[in-house]
């Protein structure tokens, strides 16, 4: 199971930490991606990071301003979002892929197993 917390509203410019504790399941043995939906909108990529958590990637919308880390040990996948704006809003949604590469990162449908969602709120 994942589960997804650390949502909440915030004003413009602010920051949150989500957090996605993963159980029964060997962590490390998976690739970890977070996706977002907004109201009315496809569900989009947002960051993935490798087994190991040595390679990360970002979406362009959030590159530079939010940071995905892992701890192996903690069984834990974080996402630190800085300088948010409104149009981060979204509910957010971490995901695992046991087969995960740099070519399937993206693409929702590759990853196995998914959080059940945690809102988060930007205000202008």
């Amino acid at each position: 199971q994942l589960q997804a917390s650390g949502g909440g509203l915030v004003q413009a410019g602010g920051s949150l930490r989500l957090s996605c504790t993963v159980s029964g399941r060997t962590f490390s043995r998976y690739g970890m991606g977070w996706f977002r939906q907004a109201p009315g909108k496809e569900r989009e990529y947002v960051a993935a990071i490798s087994y190991s958590g040595g390679n990360t990637f970002y979406a362009n919308a959030v590159k530079g301003r939010f940071a995905i880390s892992r701890d192996n040990a903690k069984n834990t996948l974080y996402l630190q979002m800085n300088s948010l704006k409104p149009e981060d809003t979204a509910v957010y949604y971490c995901a695992a892929d046991g087969r995960w590469s740099m070519l399937t990162m993206e693409r929702g449908g590759s990853y196995d197993y998914w959080g059940q969602g945690t809102l988060v709120t930007v205000s202008s």
